[in-house]
């Protein structure tokens, strides 16, 4: 099963962000709004993403730490309106739907996503990959350490939630404002 390396950050300034990678050649593959439906699931988290540029079912096990973090995926390639999505909300309930613009970058094995999530703000997220190469957990977290001090992430920005643990966690507080 391949590993990323992974971290998730608020980010103030994607132009910073964008301009440091365009000065290291960074390949952009495009801008991707994409619509993740979350999914009850026994182990790890189970989401269909559905995109112009992606669109795959997601299984994947991950902890909730700040900084990096490896997880373990599955990826399914899936077809835009299959009737997937139907089957999986009857089978297993819908747990939350994360709506997004993402723009998404590659160096090498490393992937970079320029996010703006409806309804939470801005992030970015770095994942450093051994799905297409024989590289180690080690080589990866040192390439992810290397990209977090080269795009200037700052540790206190670093979240450990998905964002759909953070879309429920907002909706949550709302509904208890709602009923004081």
């Amino acid at each position: 099963m391949p590993i990323n390396i992974e971290i998730k950050a608020h980010c103030r300034d994607l132009n910073k962000i964008r301009e440091i990678l365009k000065s290291h050649k960074a390949d952009f593959k495009g801008v991707d709004h994409q619509i993740d439906t979350y999914f009850h699931s026994k182990n790890g988290r189970l989401k269909l993403r559905e995109g112009n540029i992606e669109n795959n079912l997601i299984h994947y096990e991950r902890e909730d730490k700040q900084g990096c973090k490896e997880s373990q995926f599955s990826l399914y390639k899936t077809e835009t309106e299959s009737g997937l999505k139907n089957i999986l909300e009857k089978a297993l309930g819908k747990k939350c739907v994360v709506e997004k613009d993402r723009e998404i970058y590659f160096i090498e094995n490393v992937k970079f996503h320029l996010d703006t999530v409806k309804n939470l703000g801005t992030f970015i997220e770095i994942e450093a990959s051994n799905k297409d190469h024989n590289l180690t957990k080690d080589k990866l977290q040192e390439q992810s350490n290397f990209y977090i001090k080269l795009l200037q992430i700052n540790a206190k920005d670093f979240i450990s939630e998905s964002y759909s643990d953070l879309l429920q966690q907002n909706s949550l507080f709302s509904q208890i404002l709602i009923e004081e």
